[in-house]
């Protein structure tokens, strides 16, 4: 089986354009868009909810995303096993389905936050980052005003009991609860992950930290 990714387009998806290329050119993988209103993923096996202010960002982010025709096959999919990345804004999607535990909440300094940051990876034993090292300090992108991570003291524990956050801060810039920058659900199928990885996936950037997630997840479909 080789991978079939479909990358979700919502009104207001910004950066669905930088997951495809990355995944169409660059990795070389059987890439289509997927339009909101559609009520199937079709044959894909990857699904991928990029970042962006998907139907404007109202109520809360996501929030509507989550009752669009194409969510509702995704959780399907999601929940049978299939393979879900949700970056920014689909971090927050996930979390909106309940795919994923907590919510994202505003910065803590209220401000739109847009830089490179410092990730440690806390686990690499799962198919979003085996192609990392335990402990590795990696640079990702970040580009978000509500990318504050929180749950209740019960969640955090069970996070970590479980071994279900991938990725934290090193300096964290936006407030998140034990400095968490992505999580994994407790089947190791879905990722959701405030940082992009899909901007860190050109030599000429000079950043490649990013792609190393995003084929590792490709060739696992091999």
């Amino acid at each position: 089986m080789s991978a079939k990714v479909g990358v979700v387009v919502f009104p207001g998806s910004n950066c669905d354009h930088d997951a495809y290329f990355v995944f169409k050119e660059l990795i070389k993988a059987d890439t289509k868009f997927l339009w909101h209103k559609e009520g199937s993923i079709g044959d894909r096996n990857i699904i991928i909810l990029p970042g962006g202010f998907s139907y404007g960002d109202y109520l809360r982010c996501g929030a509507i995303s989550r009752f669009s025709n194409i969510m509702q096959d995704v959780v399907r999919f999601a929940n049978n096993g299939g393979i879900v990345i949700g970056i920014c804004n689909g971090f927050q999607i996930l979390c909106e389905s309940g795919l994923l535990p907590g919510t994202l909440l505003r910065n803590i300094n209220l401000k739109f936050i847009c830089k490179t940051v410092s990730l440690k990876v806390e686990n690499n034993k799962s198919i979003f980052t085996g192609n990392f090292g335990i402990k590795e300090d990696i640079n990702i992108p970040i580009a978000h005003g509500e990318g504050n991570y929180f749950c209740d003291d019960d969640t955090l524990t069970d996070l970590i009991s479980n071994n279900q956050i991938l990725f934290r801060y090193n300096d964290n810039p936006n407030g998140s609860i034990y400095d968490i920058a992505g999580i994994q659900n407790i089947k190791r199928n879905i990722l959701g992950m405030m940082p992009h990885p899909e901007r860190a996936s050109y030599e000429e950037l000079g950043n490649t930290d990013g792609i190393r997630l995003l084929n590792g997840v490709a060739e696992s479909m091999n």
